[in-house]
Formats: structure tokens, C-alpha cells, sequence
């Protein structure tokens, strides 16, 4: 396939970052976006500022963050002027279909970051924007991929939004049924977490270690789970030495982020269910194994995902925060009927179900998603 840079069929105009005195405290004046590509830091400035036509984007234009994050992408929505973080194509719609390059620029995402440079931060300059290679391809071709990336790109998003309600109705049901746990309007008993069971670290293990192979979970596998019933799918690493009993999850245990840099991170929580599958845990991990029957996993665990419950966990930290049994032993259970927790529980069943079918239409939608984008682009990347 014939291919040709971006910067034969695209403008672009690279950011600046203007004085603090063009900034219009009357709000008056061409917007300014400033950073990545989401539209998060919008000013008012100083029309002459942004007189000359290299410091604007028009409308339409494609901006693309060039410093961390790296190619965040967005389409502007108006006439507006943009900070050194950002980056403005026009494409020439003679040419390439301006859908077709933002679907490109997407599939360069790993590429793009790879060529950034900094100590600080990572930062791309207009040299390797320019030499971005486009497919050259018909341009009735170009907008014909892009509709097709465009429409499964948009079942995706229908999906994580059915994932998210399902989400959200099973917070709905917990505080109408039990109340916030931290504040227990409904005036349950409440016992320590630690006297209810215990807690144990995750395992240090060594890259070169060798002879027993497992599954472990670590914090890149919680994304946004309340639950794993299939630790089989979960990376494998080498040990020295099986663990020990200690050390391998059981069915029902809750398993929390520990330590982390971002701090939004630390506390999350989510059950496992290994079944027959030997599977360990990360030192960056707490598991935690309840041996009180007044406590149903379910319930136990939208007690300690509710906002207010994670609030009490915020770690310790300047730059690596931690979560520590010290913080875990320090909080109060509400202790409800059990009665109760079993008909939340089937209620949360009925919701795993259904979150399992969208699920897997969701897995279904990104590897269409994936094949169109190697078919069409060579590479595959998320949405």
C-alpha cells in the first residue's frame, strides 16, 4: 500500500503558551484550552493574542494532546486558541476525510507515544506529527472506514453505559435496603472488620524466578470488577516455590488495592472466586477472608466499595499511597439481618447475570473493533 505524510494532506499548527496578562478576567474573549484534548481547562483570552492564524483552531479541527497524556484526541467545537499542550489538524478534506485521520491518529496511540521525549513529562513535537504515514488510499474509502469504526465505537460505548447503570442500580438498592454504612441512618449493630476475619499482605516474587507457574492477581486486573470467578484468564508468573496456604485465594475472599500511585486506586476492592484454580495475590494487594457467618460476600463488599467506606481508606503517602491493616482494622461493619444480606444477594445475582451479557456483547463489539482497526490501520488499540 502507497502511504504519504500527514504533513502533505493536514495543517498543523502547534500550541503556544501566551502571557498571564492576555488572560481576560471579564471572561470576555476566544477561548483558550490548555493540556490534553478533553476540553478540562477552557480560559477566556485576549483576542490579539491569538491574532495570528497559527495559535487558532477552527472548528472541526482535530486536536490531539502532544504531552502527557499523548494522544488524547477531540474534535473542536468552536473557533479557539490552544496551549502549548495541544496540537490542531485541518485536514484537506480534498483528500482525506477528517473522521479518517482521527480514526488514524487512534491506531497511532502506542506509536506516538514511543517517539515521546522529557525527563519531566513525555512531549512529541511537530516532527513526528508530520511524518505520521496515511494510508493513501480513495477518499470515498476513507469515509467509509471511519463509519464503520464510528458505529462500533458507538455499540461499545452503549455498552460500558449499560455496565455503568447496572452499576449504579445495584448502589441504589444497597442504600435503600441497608443505608450509607458509615453513617447507619438504620441504626444496625456494627463489629470491626478485623474481628470479623483477616487480612494478610501479598507475596513478594523475583522476575527470574523459575519451576512453579501460577495465576496472580494484581492491581491491573481489578479495573472495574466486583467480582472474578474465572482466575484461569489472570497472568501467570513464576515462583521459586509453590505458596503457601496463606498466600492462595479462596472462594469469597475480597481482595483490595494496597499501595499505588494514584490514589484513586488505593482501597478498590473486588471478590474472587478461584474455584480449583490455584491462584495468589500481589505484594501491591491486601486479601482479606471473613470467618463470620453474620456476613454475606455480597453485601460485605458494597459495604466497603461504598463512597463513604472508601473515603476512611484514603491511603498514606506522599507519592506511592498505601492502604494498611492498621486503616482495614479501624473500620466499623454494619452488621444488618442476614435475612436482608441474602435477598440483596439475589438481587446482585440477577445483576451479574445481566451484566454478563452485556459483557460479552461488549468483549464481542471490541474485537470487531480490533479487527477493523488492523484491517484498516495495521495496529489495534483501544476505544
Amino acid at each position: 500500500m502507497e502511504y504519504i505524510a500527514l504533513k502533505n494532506v493536514c495543517i498543523i499548527n502547534m500550541g503556544q503558551s501566551p502571557e498571564s496578562s492576555t488572560y481576560n478576567k471579564e471572561g470576555v474573549g476566544i477561548p483558550f484550552f490548555q493540556g490534553n484534548a478533553d476540553f478540562g481547562e477552557r480560559y477566556p483570552i485576549t483576542r490579539t493574542w491569538c491574532s495570528e492564524p497559527t495559535k487558532i483552531a477552527q472548528s472541526k479541527d482535530i486536536l490531539i494532546s502532544v504531552r502527557a497524556p499523548i494522544g488524547a484526541l477531540n474534535y473542536a467545537y468552536e473557533e479557539c486558541c490552544i496551549g502549548r499542550g495541544l496540537a490542531a489538524l485541518t485536514p484537506d478534506e480534498t483528500r482525506v476525510s477528517s473522521e479518517y485521520i482521527y480514526w488514524l491518529l487512534k491506531a497511532k496511540n502506542a506509536e506516538l507515544n514511543s517517539k515521546g521525549t522529557g525527563s519531566t513529562f513525555k512531549a512529541i513535537g511537530r516532527k513526528v506529527l508530520e511524518e505520521i504515514q496515511v494510508p493513501n488510499i480513495d477518499l470515498e474509502k476513507q469515509k467509509a472506514c471511519a463509519v464503520s469504526l464510528e458505529k462500533v465505537s458507538a455499540v461499545i460505548q452503549l455498552r460500558k453505559q449499560q455496565l455503568q447503570k447496572l452499576d449504579e442500580l445495584t448502589k441504589a438498592r444497597f442504600v435503600e435496603m441497608f443505608g450509607d454504612p458509615v453513617s447507619n441512618p438504620k441504626g444496625w449493630s456494627v463489629k470491626p472488620l478485623l474481628e470479623m476475619g483477616s487480612c494478610k499482605n501479598g507475596m513478594n516474587f523475583h522476575y527470574d524466578d523459575v519451576g512453579v507457574e501460577i495465576h496472580c492477581l494484581g492491581v491491573g486486573d481489578f479495573q472495574n470488577n466486583d467480582l472474578i470467578s474465572d482466575t484461569s484468564t489472570l497472568p501467570v508468573i513464576s515462583l521459586n516455590n509453590m505458596p503457601t496456604e496463606e498466600y492462595l485465594l479462596k472462594d469469597g475472599d475480597i481482595v483490595f488495592v494496597r499501595s499505588n500511585g494514584n490514589k484513586a486506586l488505593v482501597g478498590r476492592s473486588v471478590a474472587v472466586y478461584p474455584r480449583n484454580v490455584p491462584t495468589t495475590f500481589s505484594s501491591f494487594c491486601i486479601r482479606y477472608r471473613k470467618n463470620d457467618a453474620a456476613l454475606t460476600t455480597p453485601y460485605l463488599l458494597n459495604v466497603l466499595k461504598s463512597d463513604s467506606m472508601r473515603a476512611k481508606m484514603i491511603g498514606r503517602g506522599a507519592n506511592i499511597q498505601n492502604l494498611n491493616q492498621q486503616i482495614l482494622g479501624s473500620l466499623k461493619i454494619p452488621v444488618p439481618p442476614l435475612s436482608l444480606q441474602n435477598r440483596f444477594a439475589e438481587f446482585v445475582s440477577q445483576i451479574d447475570t445481566s451484566k454478563a451479557v452485556v459483557q460479552k456483547a461488549l468483549d464481542e463489539a471490541q474485537l470487531l473493533f480490533y479487527s477493523l482497526m488492523q484491517k484498516y490501520f495495521g495496529v489495534q488499540d483501544a476505544v
